[in-house]
């Protein structure tokens, strides 16, 4: 008799939660069949406005945008404050030319060759992110695919292989046969019995030796079979000489240290699957786009300094950056998307609950630096077009471009793609020494190219943007439970919006997600006023 008694999904998912958190948790529901795609069903319909209804929005990122389109379109008079010079928000792409100056005075120039950019921030669209991509599609963006998942990049660990990085497909095939091969002997020696049926144990066991590359003995071991997979010492060729040679597979101690386990679950992540999208030219093409249907109703380099509401409406003190000037916008609503690091220095008017909610939220400092090489040698030299390389350095990651294959001419790369301490590690230097630190981490991957074909770089640091103060808000199960429904009420005639106001975190689609909620809940309260 079979026991089929084990953990519920309800109480693995619990476990999960209670040692990964709700993001690891999460991940897991997402791989049970419970989690969600994008929660889009199309636009908005927002009906019966009441003529002359004004409503001020703060912040001109997307999801201060996508506000003010939809409720524009509905009828209501709109009128848009924006801190920068242009439309996007985090949602930007530098280009050789650009200047910009961080907090504490550090000032970059970007010298890239013409075509050549690198975004500091959003990079890529999920294929389920279905609001981003139905706008990208009514507002004209070109999208082109983004190579997420290479198996010719490198993983590196310092303590591993002695500081060798190893090509992803040769660790992740070793560590799918290892691991194979010990479940397939363990359920053929009947040790897990009581767990399988007769029958499953007998389909479990063949998936294995296929699916792990297992011999006729249930061993993985090196061979032509899983060279196949892993990649060969000597490839097929032609003629004489074209026999291939094997490639030696790693030992399990080997590719334990490795942490291999780590990329495989990156790719498999919900948000990280391989279906990606970018915009033909740079990741700012959505925010221009979303500026061009607003047109003149942005007002840009408006400085919020104070927002005030009673029971009649709201009214919004700014100042021209450039002139000094200061004004006063007075509306009936306001929809507020301007990120809680900086918000919080306002100090808006509103209720004790969202002001302990907007206060309470740290965010996280990601760290990108973009390398302009004079060649592709990644390509020419490696055979990797896009994706990515992963180390346990400072730069956590270099990602190589998706646009411009087998150009003779000068590309950029992402030399950092950096978080956690790392990225904080990296934002207290200087942008030069910054660099150098790219350069120097980057080598171990590319070590007889990367220096020798460095032309320049740029770094950008969000935890040193003066106009976000960070690049995300970094929620925890503790802070949802105590401050989100605060966060996110419609307080008296203010509703905030953005990546900060979703569970959608970190991501253009959540931001989205929350201006649609957003606006629907003040066209709710419009229409009871």
């Amino acid at each position: 008799m079979v026991n089929k008694s084990g953990p519920t999904r309800r109480s693995l998912l619990t476990m999960i939660g209670k040692v990964g958190g709700t993001l690891a948790m999460y991940q897991a529901m997402t791989a049970l069949g419970h989690a969600a795609e994008s929660k889009f069903s199309g636009p908005p319909r927002l009906s019966g406005t009441r003529q002359g209804t004004k409503v001020v929005v703060l912040g001109a990122g997307l999801a201060g945008m996508l506000a003010a389109y939809e409720l524009r379109k509905a009828g209501y008079l709109v009128r848009v404050l924006e801190y920068q010079n242009r439309p996007g928000g985090r949602n930007f792409t530098i280009r050789g030319g650009d200047t910009y100056t961080e907090v504490g005075g550090a000032t970059q120039t970007c010298q890239f060759q013409p075509g050549n950019y690198m975004n500091p921030g959003p990079w890529r669209i999920p294929h389920h992110h279905q609001t981003l991509l139905y706008y990208c599609k009514q507002f004209g963006v070109e999208l082109e695919p983004f190579i997420q998942m290479n198996h010719n990049g490198f993983i590196h660990q310092t303590k591993a292989f002695g500081g060798k990085p190893q090509r992803y497909r040769e660790l992740s095939v070793d560590f799918r046969g290892h691991v194979s091969e010990l479940l397939a002997k363990s359920l053929h020696a009947g040790g897990l019995d009581q767990t399988v049926s007769k029958e499953d144990k007998e389909r479990l066991i063949a998936a294995l030796r296929e699916w792990g590359l297992l011999n006729g003995d249930l061993k993985y071991e090196t061979g032509l079979t899983t060279s196949y997979d892993r990649g060969y010492e000597r490839t097929p060729g032609g003629g004489v000489g074209g026999e291939p040679v094997a490639s030696k597979i790693n030992d399990l101690s080997e590719l334990l240290d490795s942490k291999i386990w780590s990329q495989m679950n990156f790719y498999t992540n919900h948000v990280m699957q391989t279906t990606m999208f970018q915009p033909k030219g740079g990741m700012d093409m959505i925010g221009k786009a979303f500026g061009r249907q607003l047109g003149n109703i942005v007002t840009y380099n408006a400085k919020v300094s104070s927002i005030a509401q009673d029971d009649n409406g709201v009214s919004i003190a700014y100042e021209d950056i450039k002139t000094g000037r200061k004004s006063e916008v007075k509306a009936d609503f306001c929809v507020c998307t301007i990120p809680l690091a900086v918000l919080k220095q306002i100090d808006p008017q509103v209720s004790k609950g969202m002001k302990a909610a907007i206060g309470a939220i740290p965010y996280s400092g990601q760290l990108k630096i973009g390398l302009e090489m004079r060649r592709r040698f990644w390509e020419e030299d490696y055979g990797i077009y896009g994706g990515h390389s992963f180390t346990d350095q400072h730069i956590t990651a270099i990602s190589y471009p998706n646009y411009d294959f087998f150009k003779n001419k000068p590309a950029v790369l992402a030399g950092a793609v950096s978080r956690g301490m790392g990225a904080y590690a990296l934002a207290g230097m200087t942008p030069e020494r910054r660099i150098e630190a790219a350069l120097a981490q980057g080598s171990v991957f590319h070590p007889a190219e990367y220096r020798k074909e460095f032309m320049n770089g740029v770094s950008w640091a969000w935890s040193r943007t003066p106009w976000s103060l960070g690049c995300c808000a970094l929620w925890t199960d503790a802070s949802r439970a105590q401050h989100y429904d605060n966060l996110v009420a419609m307080d008296g005639r203010i509703v905030l919006a953005g990546e900060h106001a979703s569970y959608y975190g970190c991501w253009q689609e959540g931001a989205l997600l929350s201006a649609l909620n957003a606006i629907e809940r003040l066209h709710k309260r419009a229409l009871a006023a």
